[in-house]
Parts: structure tokens; C-alpha cells; sequence
């Protein structure tokens, strides 16, 4: 491998370790305090559910009378005894996209959760980024594959586990989001079909409160699992640093 190659690889493992120190020392603590005082904002603190509701834009139209058959002027002969004779059809074709139009036109999104979930993106991202940051920094940390005094090294690995546990759920945090879009388009598309079934608008109003207060817990959770993540690191930082003890150390 050229010398240039390993000073680069060398360079960027430094500048990774001072960064993930920097991170764990002082920008989870900040973090923390952040999001305790978004939590304590209107957006998120004890907010009306009444608050998260939206209209839907879809009127239920009053029923049409499609067919009286008591009106002879219909173009049918209907003598009582034999089945009304069908119109002949006319097919019209218009080129393009068929498509379901409102008489309302477009369905909106729900405004106030859409600002929640553009307040709580970034917030899920960056602790995705933390986290793989730490994991790189204890996978650094870990020494060669020795026989014993490997005390120091069960932690590295309980640690890093934590951390790739934190990852997975920030992730899925972003599947959720995703989730719940999909699952009011399907229920709005109800409301769409039948207007007049109050149950399906109800289903997005409920739909709508628990993907608020699941936005609010997420921000619980991230919370904590910075405030987990910033605990387990300064207890055992000593540990994390250098697992192993040197022999002459142990001697005295």
C-alpha cells in the first residue's frame, strides 16, 4: 500500500476520534438540553388534539336522482309488463390519463403534523449520524484479539452494541414517518369513495393524533437515548479508551 494511502486512512482515523470525543464531551450534552426545551415549546408540550386536525376538502354531495321511472318523457318504452329498453351506448374516447377529480379539488396534507415532521427529520438524522460516529470510534478503540485481560474489552463491545441498537431505532423512526403518510392516503382515498361514512373521516382524525403524539415520542426518545448513549460513554470512558491494562501497571 503506498505511504500516502496510510497517511490518509491515519489522518482520517484521528480526525474521527477527536470528533467523536468532542461529540460525547460536549455536543450530546448541548443536544440534550435542546431537545428538552423543544419539547417544552407549544408544538410539542401538552398540545389540544383538536390542534392537529384537518380538514379533509371533501364535501359529502346530497344524493342524485339517477333514474325516475315513473316519468315517461325518459326516451324508454316501459309498458309495465316487459323490461325497460336500454339506450344505445356512445363511447367517447379522450386521450390521456383517466383520473379521480373533487369537487373540491386537491386533499391536503395535515399542516400542523407536516411542521412537526419537518421539526423532528433533522433531529432523527443527526442522531443517526452520532451514532455511526461513536461506533466508528469504539471499533477504532478495540485493540488486537488477545488471551485474557479482555475486561476492558467486553465493555467496548457492550457499548458499541448499545450504540448500533440506538442506530436502528433512528432509523425506523424515518419508516414510521413514511408509514403514516401512506396509511391517511389510504383512509383519505376511503373518505373519497364514500363521503357520506363518517366512520372513515373519523379514522383520519384518529389517524392524525396518534402520528402526533408519535412524533412526540420520538423526540422523547431520541432525547433519551442521547442522555443513554452520553451516560454509558463517561462512566466507562476510561475503559473505552484503553481497554487493557499494561503488565507493569498492573505490577504496582
Amino acid at each position: 500500500m503506498p505511504n500516502d494511502t496510510v497517511i490518509k486512512v491515519q489522518e482520517y482515523k484521528d480526525t474521527l476520534i477527536l470528533k467523536a470525543e468532542l461529540l460525547i464531551t460536549k455536543r450530546f450534552p448541548e443536544k440534550i438540553v435542546q431537545l428538552n426545551e423543544l419539547l417544552s415549546t407549544p408544538m410539542f408540550n401538552e398540545r389540544n388534539f383538536e390542534e392537529v386536525h384537518q380538514d379533509l376538502n371533501i364535501p359529502a354531495l346530497p344524493p342524485v336522482l339517477v333514474r325516475n321511472h315513473e316519468d315517461g318523457n325518459d326516451g324508454n318504452t316501459d309498458d309495465g309488463d316487459h323490461p325497460p329498453t336500454k339506450r344505445s351506448r356512445k363511447d367517447v374516447f379522450v386521450s390521456g390519463q383517466p383520473m379521480l377529480t373533487l369537487p373540491g379539488g386537491p386533499v391536503p396534507c395535515n399542516k400542523p403534523i407536516c411542521e412537526m415532521i419537518k421539526v423532528v427529520k433533522p433531529i432523527i438524522r443527526k442522531l443517526v449520524e452520532d451514532s455511526n460516529l461513536l461506533k466508528m470510534w469504539i471499533s477504532f478503540m478495540i485493540p488486537k484479539i488477545e488471551d485474557g485481560n479482555n475486561f476492558g474489552v467486553s465493555i467496548q463491545e457492550d457499548t458499541l452494541a448499545e450504540i448500533q441498537t440506538v442506530e436502528s431505532e433512528a432509523a425506523a423512526f424515518f419508516d414510521q414517518i413514511s408509514r403514516y403518510f401512506l396509511s391517511r392516503a389510504k383512509v383519505v382515498s376511503k373518505v373519497a369513495k364514500y363521503p357520506h361514512i363518517d366512520d372513515y373521516r373519523r379514522a383520519v382524525v384518529e389517524l392524525d393524533e396518534k402520528e402526533y403524539l408519535s412524533l412526540w415520542l420520538v423526540v422523547c426518545e431520541v432525547r433519551n437515548r442521547y442522555s443513554s448513549l452520553h451516560d454509558i460513554v463517561i462512566k466507562n470512558l476510561e475503559k473505552l479508551k484503553k481497554p487493557r491494562s499494561s503488565n507493569t501497571e498492573s505490577l504496582y
